[in-house]
């Protein structure tokens, strides 16, 4: 009669849980870890340029905004250049004084 030496992976096998010995949930878990976690465009990566994306949509509202009001300022300057000067510049003439009232 001789022994029979059993494989030790057959015995480590057979003490995991029955769905962790099933080859597609394997493959499907396997799968599943190198999308989200090891390929190119990973989970981590991805929200990395979904917050630049946000960021970036809010600097260009930001600057598309500044570009408005420096065509108000232009159109301000071309229909009355000394009003506009006085007013954002707070220019005058040596002998007058310049009050500005702003209205909030």
């Amino acid at each position: 009669m001789a022994l029979q030496v059993q494989n030790p992976f057959q015995i480590l096998l057979r003490k995991l849980p029955k769905p962790l010995r099933n080859k597609y949930f394997l493959s499907i878990t396997v799968f599943a870890v190198l999308l989200i976690f090891i390929d190119k465009h990973d989970l981590l990566t991805q929200w990395k340029l979904r917050g630049s994306v946000k960021r970036l949509e809010h600097d260009k509202a930001y600057y598309e905004q500044k570009i408005e009001q420096a065509k108000l300022d232009q159109e301000n300057i071309n229909n009355n250049k000394e009003q506009f000067a006085r007013e954002k510049y707070h220019m005058h003439k040596s002998n007058e004084d310049v009050f500005i009232i702003e209205e909030k």
